[in-house]
């Protein structure tokens, strides 16, 4: 009797109804979900185990990421690597003026074939398999640069580092936004930044301490960090369902939430849309232009134009000789540009998942705009022999708050948006060309600062002035707020037609 009284009761909804013999619940809802589901933990505020479950959840998000921005910070050091050790090459390796050029700028055109072909990598070897092959190549590279004993080896690693950073410039953000919660995605996706100043500033400060051998040797050590840490993370669950690994994608997602974490939602979610990308055919880089991708394309083209054009990197890889054409000393103006981004990008990264990204992008362009407006009247009243005891802190002013401004927003908010508004099925085609539209931009920068300065100092940060005004026409007319939503809820804002629900 006690066996089929127990059995009615588990027969029995949870108001006393029995099922079997057709009674039914109140929740019919209840009644349609799987009789074996992951059951969502709720804690009570007494029983602290609500932080506990958190904590845990977040925790694996939190190692993915620090292993992620190792690559950032060697892409910082990679570009930092070549002002504190100019001398010291040129001198024990015997080189002209024209090869040192050479050594210093063979990096953009290493960078622009990694963008090419860095979309493919992550899309065929998935994000780690991308930036483990990023890792090896630096190492290489690095190797190449500490055993040179002339151009050749010196310019080949040169070369090589610029490949790796460029895929490291693409794949970093992307793994980042692909396992982050949305609540934490765009301040986690700015720690890309951050790493890539803080990178730049150890290879300044300790470049003018070691020698360059020692430096490049010390350079590998973030890749190593790297490939051992990626063994400890798990692959980005969307690539996993992208290439249909579905156990693979269920166990990463739910390492990456939290043991006890419900993530059934959000699996249907990624689940949905990953069906939805697979039914199209198979991505090329003319499917960018179809109308169903062009805004994207169009966004994320245009805010790296915008980025570079407003000319971030002339200022940061002339800024010494900036600071001297204003009658400043060099080495304080320097030491104060390598002390400012850092905690300023800090801040950017606690402020992108608050006050959202266009309007961080929207502020930053108006402060740059405030700080070139400033240096390009300081160099012209120093033309014209006005107020030249005011020149020099016009001058610094007008520079650091540029610097200031674009390290808040303007430097990660482009690789957030680009890491967010591309489906899935282009994401490879789409951050390849992006990559490509950037560093293009940088070399094209940094070659003509010098000529511009020539033409007119204060005229060409008059020019940058007005790019920044119309980065913030654009972001205002064209870029949408993608703070707090989905990658999925992207998709569906920006192509309504595309998919009938999220």
């Amino acid at each position: 009797m006690m066996g089929k009284e127990s059995d009615h009761k588990k027969r029995m909804g949870k108001e006393g109804k029995d099922v079997e013999r057709g009674e039914t619940s109140s929740n019919q809802e209840e009644l349609e979900q799987p009789f074996i589901r992951r059951r969502k933990v709720v804690a009570h505020e007494d029983d602290g185990s609500g932080k506990e479950l958190q904590n845990e959840s977040i925790g694996m998000v939190l190692l993915s990421t620090g292993v992620a921005v190792c690559g950032s910070f060697q892409f910082g050091i990679c570009v930092g690597y070549s002002a504190p050790t100019q001398s010291a090459i040129r001198k024990d390796l015997n080189l002209s003026l024209a090869e040192y050029s050479t050594f210093g700028s063979i990096l953009s055109i290493g960078a622009v074939l990694g963008a090419i072909t860095s979309g493919k990598i992550a899309d065929f070897l998935g994000r780690k398999g991308a930036m483990r092959v990023s890792s090896v190549i630096c190492i290489i590279a690095w190797l190449a640069i500490y055993f040179s004993q002339g151009a050749l080896s010196l310019d080949t690693g040169r070369f090589l580092t610029g490949y790796g950073i460029a895929a490291f410039s693409y794949v970093v953000p992307v793994f980042i936004a692909e396992i982050a919660p949305k609540n934490l995605r765009g301040g986690l996706a700015t720690l890309n930044q951050l790493f890539i100043v803080t990178g730049g500033s150890f290879a300044f400060i300790v470049g003018t301490i070691i020698n360059w051998r020692a430096l490049a040797l010390i350079a590998t050590v973030p890749c190593l960090i790297l490939l051992l840490g990626v063994c400890l993370v798990p692959e980005s669950p969307r690539w996993l369902a992208k290439v249909g690994r579905d156990k693979e994608f269920e166990v990463a997602l739910q390492t990456l939430r939290g043991n006890n974490a419900d993530i059934s939602d959000e699996m249907t979610e990624i689940q949905e849309f990953i069906a939805t990308v697979n039914s199209l055919p198979k991505a090329s880089i003319l499917d960018l232009f179809q109308s169903r991708n062009i805004r994207a394309v169009i966004i994320g083209v245009g805010l790296m134009v915008f980025q570079q054009f407003a000319g971030i990197n002339g200022v940061q890889f002339y800024a010494s000789e900036t600071f001297k054409s204003a009658g400043v000393s060099s080495k304080i103006g320097t030491i104060a540009y390598a002390c400012l981004q850092v905690p300023i990008t800090l801040v950017g990264a606690l402020l992108m998942d608050k006050t959202g990204r266009r309007v961080l992008v929207m502020v930053s362009a108006a402060g740059m705009f405030v700080g070139c407006m400033l240096a390009g009247t300081s160099f012209s009243l120093k033309g014209q022999g006005l107020l030249l005891d005011w020149v020099p802190i016009i001058a610094v002013s007008g520079v650091l708050i540029y610097v200031a401004f674009f390290s808040i927003g303007m430097g990660a908010g482009p690789w957030v948006i680009m890491s967010e508004i591309f489906p899935i099925d282009i994401k490879g085609v789409g951050g390849s060309l992006v990559v490509l539209v950037n560093w293009s931009g940088a070399w094209i920068v940094s070659y003509t600062y010098n000529f511009l300065m020539r033409w007119s100092s204060p005229g060409t940060y008059f020019l940058y002035s007005a790019v920044c005004l119309l980065t913030i026409l654009f972001v205002a007319k064209v870029v949408p707020e993608t703070k707090g939503k989905t990658l999925e809820e992207i998709q569906a804002s920006l192509n309504p037609d595309r998919r009938q629900s999220i």
